[in-house]
C-alpha cells in the first residue's frame, strides 16, 4: 500500500521535496497560531540562507521580506548585534544577530546593501569547496573568494560551513576530518583566514555527533552553531531558522519563541 502510494504520487509529479515544503508551510502557520510564546532572557541568532535566490526553495527569503523582517524587529524594540557578542555574553532578550549559511551570492548582491542601510552586523558561513568552484557551474549562485573578501572588508564575521555541505550525522571518522580540517585549511589558503567558528550543515539534532564535536575541537574550531534552538545537538550554539513562509504573522511568532522546539525536515 505504502509503495503503491509513493508510485502514484511520483507518477503525478509530486516530489518528496514538494511534500516537505507544503508540510513546512502548514506547520509554521499552525505553530504561529497555536504555539505558546516563551519568555526569553538571552539573545537570539537568526539563520538565513539566500535573499532572492529562488532555487534555494524554503531557505530563500525575498529582499522585500528580509527588509520587512528587519523593520518589524526594530519596531518591536530589538537591537541587532554581532553573533559573536551573543556567543560570548549570551546577550539580552532584545538582542538579535543575523547569520547566513551556504555562502550564497545574494548575500552580497541583495542582503548586504539592506544591512548597510540599517547599519547591521552579520556573519557568513560559506562552504569552502563551493566557493572554490568545485560544485557549481553557475557563477551567480555561490560567493567567490574575492566576493567573500569584499564582505569581510564590509565588516562581516565569517565561519566555515564545511567543505561540501554533507550530513555529519551520516559520516565516518575520516570524512569528518576532511570536512572540518580540510575546509579550515582551504579558507587559509584562499583568503589567509582560518575560521574558528563552524555552522553545522542542515543543523538539526540528527546532523551532528559527539565524535564530530571532538574532531571539530581538535581541528581548531571553538564555536559550533546549530540551526535549531531547544532540539539542537549538545554543546552547540542555538540559531533560529527563518524560512520563505515567514511573513509578519510567523516572524512575530518566531521572535516570541514559538518555534524554539521546531525542527526542519526534508
Amino acid at each position: 500500500m505504502k509503495t503503491a502510494l509513493k508510485q502514484a504520487l511520483k507518477s503525478a509529479g509530486v516530489t518528496r521535496l514538494a511534500v516537505a515544503s507544503s508540510r513546512m508551510c502548514c506547520e509554521r502557520h499552525l505553530i504561529a497560531a497555536l504555539g505558546r510564546a516563551r519568555r526569553r532572557y538571552i539573545g537570539r541568532i537568526l539563520c538565513y540562507h539566500s535573499i532572492g535566490q529562488s532555487q534555494w526553495g524554503v531557505n530563500d527569503v525575498t529582499p522585500a521580506q528580509f527588509r520587512r523582517q528587519i523593520e518589524r524587529a526594530l519596531d518591536a524594540g530589538f537591537k541587532f548585534v554581532p553573533a559573536s557578542q551573543i556567543v560570548e555574553t549570551g546577550g539580552g532578550p532584545k538582542d538579535l544577530a543575523i547569520t547566513f549559511d551556504d555562502g550564497l551570492r545574494s548575500v552580497l548582491t541583495n542582503a548586504a546593501p539592506i544591512m548597510k542601510e540599517y547599519n547591521l552586523p552579520w556573519t557568513i558561513f560559506p562552504v569552502s569547496e563551493w566557493s572554490d568552484g568545485r560544485h557549481w557551474t553557475d557563477d551567480n549562485v555561490i560567493l567567490t573568494w574575492d566576493e567573500i573578501e569584499t564582505l569581510l572588508a564590509m565588516g562581516a564575521e565569517m565561519g566555515s560551513h564545511s567543505a561540501t555541505h554533507s550530513d555529519f550525522g551520516q559520516m565516518g571518522h575520516d570524512q569528518i576530518v576532511d570536512e572540518l580540517a580540510g575546509s579550515r585549511d582551504m579558507f587559509e589558503r584562499r583568503i589567509g583566514i582560518k575560521p574558528d567558528t563552524f555552522a553545522i550543515p542542515f543543523g538539526q539534532s540528527a546532523n551532528w555527533t559527539p565524535e564530530a564535536g571532538e574532531i571539530a575541537k581538535a581541528a581548531g574550531y571553538k564555536v559550533i552553531f546549530a540551526q535549531a534552538e531547544d532540539t539542537r545537538p549538545e554543546n552547540t550554539i542555538p540559531r533560529t531558522f527563518v524560512t520563505k513562509f515567514d511573513g509578519d504573522f510567523i516572524f512575530n511568532a518566531l521572535l516570541k519563541g514559538k518555534f524554539d522546539r521546531w525542527e526542519e525536515w526534508i
